[in-house]
């Protein structure tokens, strides 16, 4: 205590001799410190380049890193039938990310069911809106499920703006409102809070007339994801247009069409897999099939959403988007990084020493079992090739986003080579109408073979096509996305 009031009496002292500096020349000597401190902001002076957070690639769960080479793309050895749509070329690759598996049904079905649920929570949210309930309106029911920009909560002035501004602007009045995503959905018919709520989900299913054994079934049709992207090409080719001219809006009905396992195939009895390839539980980890080269694109748009909002939510940086793999990102991954083989394995035969089956075709008329599978079998049957990719032979064939030119090879560029079609669009802005694409760009590469093919169509270098909106019972695909950087070594 002593040491205290001596303390303050010595500072008292000090204070009463001290002669301050006045006022208005303190200011102005701390507004040049601060300016010279943040002019120089420790550099010297010296040209050191905007300091940003360091930043180290990121591995995506379930994909395997493709390290960017060059390598001669086609068919080296002979052409039995004929076609000669794959000459060989010399052509080089970035590194990219991959799928080690094809796409499975239960990594399918997550995509249905969160367009299922935010189906149901628009809906819930839309009706909520319309008859002016809100959380804690009373006992639990629809208001619990209203646009969160109902909620009598104390808003950022950005969200404020926003509400304001731009709430409504788009095709409907509910676009830009946020759906409350944090109360959980009820499906237990017994536990449905109110009667709005019954109505909401009744809508979602067929009606009763088309029930049957007393089940109803989820009406699939109302299954529809949206998304848009950038027509980089175009916009890169016309710069007298303005940027919304360029942004294509699809909207895509996103359930896999179970009934190929019945239209593609006269006289068979395949009633079984319609039933249950697609949602039963045996089969999660089987290929999914039935799915458009449009339900794959949107299905990879999603991808990326899901993962870059769990990337705002934790302040991350927003990741490369996901994408189908260019012809020539396919055939480059297939081999893995064995440039003359004609199988991923690298070898030219479809059978090891032993006289197993390296991997899920039609061996032999007739006999689709010799080799483990009569149908698809799980993704990561048979053993990986030396990228650690499954089943690029045979399982199913795979989508690319590429299309389809019996020529691709001939005039597509050696680096990173595509294909591009320029399309005209006339009709609603922003939407691409089917009438004026030309028959070629509505054809897309698949590649790989698969399960009912015979093995020349497996080859790493053998190549045909699909029509974009069609779905098959062999066709799948898996992701890719673009690696940012070389290979492994950058990073630092």
């Amino acid at each position: 205590m002593l040491f205290f009031l001596k303390y303050i009496d010595r500072f008292t002292h000090l204070k009463l001799e001290f002669n301050p500096v006045p006022m208005k020349k303190f200011i102005a000597l701390a507004a040049i410190v601060a300016l010279m401190s943040s002019c120089n902001s420790g550099d010297r002076g010296e040209l050191v380049g905007v300091k940003g957070k360091k930043w180290l690639p990121e591995k995506p769960y379930g994909m395997t890193l493709i390290p960017g080479g060059a390598f001669v793309m086609g068919k080296s050895g002979d052409d039995f039938v004929s076609v000669n749509d794959a000459p060989t070329k010399t052509v080089t690759v970035r590194s990219f990310y991959m799928d080690e598996t094809e796409i499975t049904n239960s990594e399918y079905r997550q995509f249905v069911e969160w367009v299922r649920d935010s189906t149901v929570r628009l809906r819930l949210a839309i009706l909520a809106d319309e008859l002016g309930e809100t959380p804690g309106d009373g006992d639990a029911g629809i208001g619990d499920f209203a646009f969160l920009d109902n909620e009598d909560e104390e808003k950022t002035p950005y969200d404020q703006y926003m509400e304001d501004n731009y709430y409504g602007m788009g095709d409907d009045f509910y676009e830009g409102r946020k759906i409350n995503n944090n109360i959980d959905l009820i499906w237990d018919t017994a536990e449905y809070p109110d009667e709005y709520y019954v109505e909401v989900m009744d809508s979602m299913y067929l009606p009763m007339e088309e029930s049957y054994n007393g089940q109803r079934t989820l009406d699939v049709s109302k299954l529809n994801f949206q998304y848009s992207y950038m027509d980089m090409q175009a916009a890169a080719r016309d710069g007298s247009k303005r940027r919304k001219d360029f942004i294509i809006k699809e909207d895509v009905n996103i359930y896999p069409d179970t009934t190929v396992w019945i239209k593609d195939y006269n006289y068979s009895y395949n009633e079984p897999m319609h039933n249950d390839y697609f949602w039963h539980q045996a089969y999660g980890d089987y290929p999914v099939v039935g799915v458009s080269w449009r339900q794959a694109k949107a299905f990879s748009a999603w991808r990326t959403l899901y993962k870059n909002s769990y990337q705002k939510s934790r302040r991350r940086q927003q990741i490369n988007s996901f994408r189908l793999p260019s012809e020539a990102e396919w055939e480059y991954a297939a081999r893995g990084g064995i440039p003359s083989g004609t199988y991923p394995w690298g070898g030219p035969y479809a059978r090891n020493s032993k006289g197993c089956m390296l991997a899920n075709f039609k061996p032999l008329r007739g006999n689709y079992g010799v080799d483990g599978g009569v149908y698809p079998v799980r993704v990561d049957s048979y053993f990986p090739n030396d990228f650690g990719l499954y089943n690029m032979s045979g399982n199913v064939s795979e989508w690319t986003r590429t299309s389809w030119d019996e020529a691709n090879n001939a005039f597509a560029h050696d680096l990173n080579g595509e294909s591009y079609k320029f399309i005209k669009e006339r009709g609603k802005e922003g939407t691409r109408q089917v009438k004026d694409i030309p028959i070629n760009e509505k054809r897309k590469v698949i590649r790989g073979g698969s399960w009912k093919d015979v093995a020349y169509f497996i080859e790493n270098g053998a190549r045909t096509y699909e029509y974009q909106d069609t779905s098959k019972s062999y066709v799948g695909f898996r992701c890719v996305q673009t690696y940012i950087g070389r290979s492994n070594t950058d990073r630092k």
